[in-house]
């Protein structure tokens, strides 16, 4: 039996520039060089057909390898274009991390369209582009106190806001300042974003399985963890992704209630925190915050908010009623998130307990 083909795998290296970058993983896509990896990586090479290696917390939050072969990154770009209607010359403006799968598509998606990705990261005047991708935080500091941003973000053809939950204010918000909002969802396990206003994007399947959570099917799906096999066989068993996210289709349309982690339970009631921190912003508009769990002997766990502004527990309780009422009210200096701009739960948790 002939040993199946290897090709070299490298990490990427803060060193390089964003153009070295470019061109590197257009190789990486070609062929014509090594895969690339996220993070530093004990593995040196691997299946031919792998182009990225990216590295993304699973649900236990240890590190998982993501291997992602040319053929569904390039699945992904092509869906992305199609619903886009992007063409060839069309350009992509860089204003996420190049260490996740959202900033390397962004590199990708304009390699696709034969153009230069325009760094837009840390500059002082912004290069207009046809598209943008950003994450929530991005979107809300350009409407509230970013104008130069904003600008960015009004002259493009679309702005895909993904990596975190986007409210109904926020999106009305950005179109009344004309800017022009595809919500993303996805995972670095599918591509990065593969349904995109709620939509499947072409070629991509959607389920909900009997205990309410989402599944996804499609072209552009990850190949492997490199570091824990075992777990991608048993999320992928039945040629489906399992995800850990809640969800339900409505009319084709998919709605996400959020990760099964973000679910407490308060004396018996399942209490979405995702759906908690919706209904706060209902009554206190552009307000920041991140519902919680902390153990509780009474209730098993007692439902808590974290704000950055001082509105007291007796208003928050006097809105949200019933197993929508907080316990507990605690003021960070800042809501806790991630690179990303997803909000950090066990960071809040950690704050809350003095850690």
């Amino acid at each position: 039996m002939e040993e199946t083909e290897k090709r070299d795998l490298i990490s990427i290296t803060p060193e390089w520039s964003i153009p070295q970058l470019q061109e590197k993983i257009a190789d990486a896509i070609t062929g014509d060089g090594p895969a690339l990896s996220t993070t530093p990586t004990k593995y040196k090479n691997l299946s031919a057909d792998t182009c990225l290696v990216v590295n993304t917390s699973g649900s236990t939050g240890e590190p998982n390898s993501v291997a992602i072969s040319t053929t569904a990154l390039i699945a992904s770009t092509n869906a992305a274009h199609k619903y886009l209607g992007a063409v060839p010359g069309d350009s992509w403006s860089l204003l996420l991390p190049t260490d996740h799968i959202a900033g390397l598509n962004v590199i990708a998606r304009a390699t696709a369209l034969g153009t230069k990705v325009i760094d837009n990261r840390n500059v002082a005047e912004y290069v207009d582009a046809d598209f943008i991708s950003i994450v929530p935080t991005q979107l809300h500091r350009a409407l509230t106190n970013d104008p130069k941003l904003l600008e960015h973000l009004t002259a493009a053809e679309a702005v895909l806001v993904g990596g975190g939950s986007i409210t109904d204010s926020l999106k009305k918000a950005a179109a009344d300042k004309h800017v022009k909002v595809v919500t993303t969802y996805g995972m670095t396990e599918m591509c990065g974003g593969c349904v995109y206003n709620q939509k499947p994007l072409d070629g991509v399947e959607v389920d909900i399985d009997a205990t309410g959570l989402i599944k996804l099917r499609a072209p552009m799906m990850a190949s492997n963890y490199l570091n824990n096999p075992s777990l991608w066989q048993s999320l992928t068993a039945d040629g489906w992704f399992q995800t850990s996210d809640i969800g339900e289709l409505i009319d084709g349309k998919l709605k996400v209630l959020g990760r099964s982690d973000d679910v407490i339970n308060s004396g018996g009631e399942k209490i979405s925190l995702i759906k908690i921190e919706r209904l706060f912003n209902s009554h206190f508009p552009d307000q920041e915050v991140i519902a919680f769990g902390l153990p509780d002997a009474e209730w098993g766990e007692r439902l808590c908010l974290g704000i950055t502004t001082n509105i007291s527990l007796a208003d928050a309780q006097q809105k949200l009623t019933g197993i929508n009422s907080p316990k507990e009210i605690y003021i960070f200096k800042e809501i806790p998130k991630s690179v990303l701009g997803k909000v950090d739960r066990k960071a809040a948790i950690r704050l809350a307990l003095g850690k």
